[in-house]
């Protein structure tokens, strides 16, 4: 009797079944490292960047700082949204990309060839975007109003910033041309840097020059970019991998190789230390490392580290007052951005304890992209900066008055309870 039964049962499994169609679905260990990553990076852009600026000019000038880079990452983080990330990333030519994400619109459910859903992905890169918007400030601190450099900030994201993530990250020419570039050493930081040059000179020089008034603030906000360094290099594997792990590996290496370096120029050059220099160094040497975290062996992210933090610093020596940028965004961003591009190409090779290149790609091939890399961005971002500020100053004029300027920028308006940033 319990044969028979068991007969249209039998007889069912016989039949040949509809195969399942297999739906893929978000990792949750990646997604939750992608999220963790954002964080990170919005810590380095938010409170490690202001805290180091902060720290780097005069009291009077300490909170104006601040509420620029807030009103800037404010803003940023608003345009990202609307429009930023999809002209980074949207499918489109190969230099911009299209508007199907316009408002984060049809983000799927998986950002393709990953385990994590788009919008981790989305919100990883908007932290990057903050964090390459608020170095800025810190390159024309004290002469700059706060209106101004928040409009800047705004178009320098549309106009410079997004069409070199599309370049290089979003499939543009330069990805199709071969350049590598594993964290943002050069579409964040020598993007950037280089950006800082242009605007430096066009806004000018402060009227008085003088040192920052609290090293233990732009200490603070050094080290908490330092942590948060561990979110730049260890997002781009997009997952809790061992690639992430060698990413952040390699960059505090290059970070503590990079300190080492900074002091020793500074002590050979001054014959003593400042107490900003180690921090200094350290973010030379992260800044270079960006292009290569995950690609070249420790002995290498060490060696990056040290090169670039010495190149950093003799070119701090070089310029002396030529170049008037309280945060050194141009040295540590821009020329240790351009060298950890450079020291990808040997560093990278297996005999040096690298990965080496990809399948079709030779030695001299790497070079000649990361050289038009190089150019390409810094020309880029230096033109269009240019472009920028000097059509807004037909507008709005960026500088302080003289007097403002000698006051202070954090002036407190006596019988309200608040402060006038000017």
């Amino acid at each position: 009797m319990r044969l028979f039964l068991a007969l249209p049962l039998l007889f069912a499994l016989l039949l040949p079944q509809q195969a399942m169609a297999q739906v893929a679905v978000a990792d949750s260990g990646d997604t939750a490292w992608m999220i963790l990553c954002g964080m990170l990076v919005l810590m380095a852009a938010m409170p490690g960047l202001m805290l180091r600026h902060a720290g780097l000019v005069r009291a009077r000038n300490s909170l104006s700082v601040i509420v620029q880079g807030l009103v800037a990452a404010a803003g940023i983080s608003l345009l990202w949204g609307i429009i930023g990330y999809s002209l980074a990333y949207a499918p489109g030519s190969s230099w911009l990309g299209g508007g199907a994400n316009i408002l984060l619109a049809n983000l799927g459910p998986l950002r393709d060839g990953l385990t994590v859903p788009e919008s981790a992905f989305a919100l990883f890169q908007m932290a990057l975007a903050i964090l390459a918007a608020c170095l800025l400030p810190g390159a024309v601190a004290e002469r700059v109003k706060i209106g101004w450099m928040t409009v800047f900030a705004l178009l320098w994201l549309l106009l410079v910033y997004t069409p070199v993530v599309h370049w290089v990250w979003g499939g543009g020419w330069l990805a199709h041309l071969g350049v590598m570039d594993f964290a943002g050493a050069l579409v964040v930081h020598l993007c950037a840097g280089f950006s800082a040059l242009a605007l430096v000179l066009i806004v000018g020089k402060r009227r008085a020059v003088s040192s920052g008034h609290a090293s233990v603030l732009g200490i603070a906000g050094g080290a908490l970019l330092w942590v948060g360094w561990a979110g730049i290099v260890g997002g781009w594997a997009f997952g809790a991998t061992d690639e992430a792990a060698t990413a952040i590996l390699n960059a505090h290496f290059a970070a503590c190789a990079g300190a080492c370096g900074w002091m020793l120029v500074e002590r050979i050059d001054g014959g003593r230390l400042t107490a900003t220099s180690p921090v200094s160094g350290a973010l030379a040497g992260l800044v270079a490392i960006s292009a290569s975290a995950a690609v070249v062996g420790p002995g290498g992210a060490m060696a990056i580290g040290l090169i670039a933090a010495i190149l950093c610093r003799v070119g701090k020596a070089l310029l002396g007052t030529r170049i008037d940028d309280p945060a050194d965004v141009f040295l540590i961003h821009g020329i240790g951005g351009l060298t950890g591009m450079l020291l990808l190409i040997p560093f990278a090779l297996t005999p040096l304890g690298g990965a080496g290149f990809a399948a079709g790609i030779s030695l001299g091939g790497a070079l000649v992209a990361q050289l038009i890399g190089i150019a390409a961005v810094a020309f880029w971002a230096m033109a269009g900066s240019a472009i920028i500020a000097l059509i807004l100053s037909v507008v709005v004029p960026p500088r302080i008055g003289a007097r403002e300027e000698a006051e202070g920028l954090d002036l407190m308006q006596h019988g309200q309870q608040g402060w006038d940033f000017r």
